[in-house]
């Protein structure tokens, strides 16, 4: 089974709106056992769209369209499917009560354009919207189905939830398709490649393996394809099985796991608290680890020490170690991470110290230096990376980098995880 999705926007191509409609829909399609085998968005222009539509017919089982279905004048998806149907636009009389009930309920005037919402092409079959005032569409035509939705995220979402899939799945004998994501840090993608060079030859002919990196992390995708879905889903464990045997040091998680979420899964677990003391990352980490619901559990607070005054005044660091190594040296973050330590009286303290860039770097300490210091009751453990030259690139690679550093001091620190971890 194969499917098309074509989204319709001039600002999807000129950058003013980001396409996650295709995002979300493949990702749905996928599961229900589709191969997206293209995805194209076009301008709010007729003949792309009847270009986009023509390039899809016949080739794929079903094609997917959002956007183009407001109101106003440039939204001309309706008129254009009138042409590529043969077909044109009636007034509904159960959408045009479905909108006038909406726009009471709102307290909003009823106009014209509201009016014109209701127009629908003659041959489609309506799909009721039950959060919005645009239906939406669906046609059939030699062999190809075609759902035309709105561009709005929420409403498209749910005319695929509500309708459009359930539709699908009765219509079309789905394959199983299963997706098992592998999160991994700690080194870059061609390394891991190599690394993984005998365990991508031995498997499966069903089961293919991708490399999504994205900022250092590195998201491994087991995709396995086949007709029952218990014995699919024991082949795809078998060979997460042997990953966690062939690269435990770089495994972090699982799915869609972040850094963060699992650092707060495992402080919340050992019944742990950190805190941060932050000078290149800018409060990034704070950010990231605060970003997760439920974080006050575990997180207490941070410095965000940029100016060496602030270092020293706030964090307790020896002016002696800052004038004899610099602000950016182990000595430094290690102090750093003592002091937030001791500051907020955590169990854990992170630190970063680095250049961020695009200038102050010099030939010892080149752009794209950080030091990171994770301290703890017993230690504290420091280490010295080099990343690039872009500094919003190199603030997060620093922050992942540092909570990467926290992650395995939990893990170090607690045998039963590090026993768990290992068995994997």
């Amino acid at each position: 089974m194969r499917a098309a999705i074509i989204t319709i926007g001039d600002e999807l191509l000129i950058g003013q709106t980001i396409d996650t409609n295709s995002a979300w829909i493949g990702a749905e399609l996928s599961k229900a056992g589709f191969d997206v085998y293209r995805i194209t968005s076009v301008h709010d222009r007729r003949e792309d769209i009847i270009y986009a539509l023509n390039e899809a017919a016949g080739k794929t089982d079903v094609v997917l369209i959002t956007g183009g279905l407001g109101p106003t004048s440039d939204d001309i998806t309706k008129q254009t499917l009138c042409e590529f149907f043969n077909t044109h636009l009636v007034i509904n009389a159960e959408v045009l009560r479905m909108i006038e009930e909406m726009m009471t309920q709102r307290s909003f005037p009823m106009n014209e354009n509201n009016r014109r919402q209701a127009e629908v092409p003659e041959s489609c079959r309506i799909l009721k919207n039950a959060v919005g005032t645009a239906p939406g569409m669906w046609f059939e035509k030699e062999g190809t189905i075609y759902i035309s939705m709105p561009g709005v995220p929420h409403e498209m979402k749910y005319l695929m939830t509500e309708l459009v899939l359930p539709e699908l799945n009765k219509r079309f004998t789905s394959q199983t398709i299963i997706h098992r994501n592998i999160m991994t840090y700690g080194t870059f993608e061609a390394k891991l490649a190599e690394i993984l060079t005998t365990f991508e030859s031995g498997l499966p002919e069903n089961i293919k393996l991708a490399y999504l990196p994205a900022s250092g992390v590195i998201k491994l995708r087991l995709t396995g394809t086949g007709s029952d879905y218990n014995s699919l889903s024991n082949l795809i464990n078998e060979q997460v099985g042997k990953l966690y045997k062939t690269i435990p040091e770089f495994i972090y998680g699982e799915d869609e796991e972040s850094l963060e979420m699992v650092i707060g899964k495992l402080l919340k677990s050992n019944k742990k608290t950190v805190s941060t003391a932050e000078s290149c990352t800018g409060g990034e980490i704070a950010h990231l680890l605060t970003s997760i619901p439920g974080s006050s559990a575990y997180y207490k607070g941070s410095i965000i020490a940029y100016a060496n005054s602030v270092k020293t005044q706030l964090l307790g660091i020896q002016e002696y170690t800052i004038e004899k190594q610099g602000a950016v040296s182990e000595g430094t973050v290690k102090e750093m991470a003592i002091g937030a330590r001791k500051l907020f009286i955590t169990d854990y303290a992170v630190a970063t110290s680095g250049i961020a860039g695009p200038d102050g770097g010099t030939e010892i300490k080149p752009v794209g230096t950080v030091w990171i210091a994770v301290a703890s009751e017993n230690e504290v453990i420091c280490e010295k990376r080099v990343f690039g030259n872009d500094r919003i690139t190199n603030i997060k690679r620093f922050s992942l980098a540092a909570m990467n550093l926290l992650r395995k001091q939990i893990i170090n620190h607690s045998p039963s995880l590090l026993d768990t971890h290992q068995k994997k």
